[in-house]
């Protein structure tokens, strides 16, 4: 082997564990940037089920109830007060459900449902000069003695069981 062959051949050695170093390197440095991707994801999914937690404390019956009574208003008044109110707060925070699992969304979007519900069936049951305060004694009422009115609670429990599966 001549002079000329052996540092073609060690300059073919050269550029080929330079290329190697060069793809390790760059693995590293995608390896880094996923972890750091994967935190932030994370994160944001356990914001996201902070808010489902706070959403679901918010549109409690008994909660809308105490946050949006108003003395001296009828009962039509305040039944359009909860469901708005309830309404609102679901569609303010709607875009969480990209961030949190299929079945804690589906359990925020039913207790929305139900509670809409309630309360319009409610006060569909109340002459039309009934009050705020005569339909605000129904809904309670029907909260403490009916399973449908601690559905918050076991909604809350579903969204703390799945944020904890989210978060090992």
């Amino acid at each position: 082997m001549d002079t000329t062959t052996i540092i073609l051949c060690l300059a073919i050695v050269g550029l080929l564990a330079s290329f190697l170093s060069y793809i390790f390197w760059q693995q590293r440095k995608n390896a880094k940037a996923d972890e750091k991707n994967e935190a932030i994801t994370k994160n944001l999914r356990l914001q996201a089920y902070e808010r489902l937690m706070l959403l679901t404390d918010r549109i409690a019956l008994p909660n809308v109830i105490s946050r949006v009574s108003q003395p001296g208003i009828g009962a039509r008044d305040m039944q359009h007060l909860i469901t708005r109110s309830v309404k609102e707060e679901f569609d303010h925070n709607i875009t969480q459900q990209i961030y949190v699992s299929p079945e804690a969304w589906t359990a925020v979007k039913n207790l929305k449902d139900q509670n809409m519900l309630i309360v319009n069936q409610l006060a569909s049951t109340l002459p039309p000069t009934a009050t705020a305060l005569d339909l605000n004694k129904l809904l309670l009422e029907y909260l403490m003695h009916d399973r449908k009115g601690q559905l918050h609670e076991v909604v809350s429990e579903v969204i703390a069981y799945a944020a904890k599966k989210a978060a090992p």
